[in-house]
């Protein structure tokens, strides 16, 4: 009798703890649309994947009862197929909150399929204006950089340092349109002018037309309106056709980052002024997240993935306030909350989606003023948030009360 009710405790246990299977909660699934092979892979792609994770493993791996799963796929810079996997994740994965979509053109695409669906998208790589004006929804957020934002710092300081005369190099397709825009603008606001731009394919190789375009227009700035492979490229064949030294004109790349400066060799970028989100030396907070991701990534992180990961962390505590994923809910607590963390101080979430934060204008160091590798920024001023970012009132979001 012993033997048989031990057996009948077992049967029961085992009862219930199927039961307690069957009746478990599934996964909070993220989903990254990244580029994870292309001219932006650097930028964003695994790093941002990692960055994701981390931010995860730090909130403590599971929220609500349900376990915190990150899924990530490759777009291939192709909005098509950004758009076909956001319509994969959020109909048939599970997934719940889209972070990152990298690059504006699969960004806009991508977009379009969470609003329709009412997600949340929290976009850090890419940086169209766009993404918080006409393209703006009331489940989205531009987290990091955006093209008004780079060139209200880059492009101010240039032209107040003598450089008023600007030809512009142009990625052609919604983020470098937007940045050669936004980027005019202040020229022309600061007194300057621009004497003529250039179109190019994305991810070209080939840029010596281009820069005999901007050679000859005797502009003091050549403006890059691109970034990731392009930028580096066009930074490289631009010294060799000895545009900056014997030319005497500037190279201005109005989105640009540690790892292109890496790639491009301190003697080439040297002088170099940049507008940042985020520089891993900048100081102890940032330092001690960049270490633990250079463990992992082997590089510091970018401005677009350390975004990452404050945005999917934002998420999470904000999901853990409202008690549920509920996107109207959980945008409610994200908005009323500041982000203070590594990436940003007071950082606010305005209504257009717009997060509002600091901004850095740094120099690129000489050679003999870097004392190791990724060791390359000098960090010039540092931009209020409210000065850096477009106003609110000047703002052509459907969802702004004018």
């Amino acid at each position: 009798m012993k033997r048989a009710a031990t057996g009948i405790v077992a049967v029961v246990l085992a009862m219930s703890a199927s039961a307690a299977l069957a009746q478990g909660k599934p996964p909070l699934k993220l989903g990254g649309i990244l580029d994870m092979s292309g001219l932006y892979a650097d930028i964003t792609g695994p790093g941002s994947e990692t960055a994701a994770k981390m931010a995860v493993e730090d909130f403590g791996g599971e929220v609500l009862g349900r376990k915190v799963e990150i899924v990530a796929a490759d777009h291939l810079n192709k909005a098509d197929l950004a758009a076909s996997i956001a319509r994969d994740m959020l109909d048939n994965q599970g997934v719940e909150m889209l972070y990152d979509v990298a690059a504006s053109a699969t960004a806009l695409a991508a977009g379009e399929i969470a609003k329709a669906r009412n997600k949340i998208v929290m976009y850090s790589g890419p940086a169209s204006i766009r993404l918080s004006n006409e393209a703006c929804g009331p489940y989205t957020v531009h987290y990091s950089y955006d093209t008004f934002a780079q060139a209200n710092v880059t492009g101010l300081a240039t032209v107040k340092s003598g450089f008023e005369t600007w030809f512009f190099l142009t990625a052609d397709y919604a983020f470098g349109q937007d940045l050669e825009k936004d980027t005019t603008n202040v020229v022309a606001k600061a007194g300057g002018k621009v004497l003529g731009s250039v179109k190019h394919p994305l991810n070209t190789s080939d840029f010596s037309s281009f820069l005999l375009q901007a050679q000859s227009s005797k502009a003091k700035v050549v403006g890059l309106a691109n970034a990731g492979g392009d930028t580096i490229n066009a930074i490289k064949q631009a010294a060799e056709f000895g545009l900056t030294r014997s030319g005497g004109q500037k190279l201005s790349p109005l989105l640009a980052f540690v790892t292109d400066i890496d790639s491009v060799g301190l003697e080439t970028a040297q002088g170099l002024l940049l507008a940042e989100a985020f520089y891993w030396d900048l100081n102890d907070d940032t330092r001690a997240f960049s270490k633990r991701f250079m463990e992992r990534v082997k590089r510091p992180p970018t401005a677009a993935q350390a975004s990452v990961y404050s945005s999917v962390l934002h998420y999470l505590k904000a999901v853990k306030a409202a008690g549920t994923t509920d996107a109207a809910v959980v945008m409610k607590v994200m908005k009323e909350t500041p982000v203070n963390d590594m990436f940003a101080k007071n950082g606010k979430i305005r209504e257009d989606g717009r997060m509002v934060h600091d901004m850095y204008l740094f120099e690129v160091k000489k050679p003999s003023e870097s004392k190791a590798r990724w060791d390359y920024y000098k960090l010039l001023a540092t931009i209020p948030g409210s000065e850096s970012f477009q106003p609110l009132e000047a703002s052509r979001c459907p969802l702004v009360k004018k």
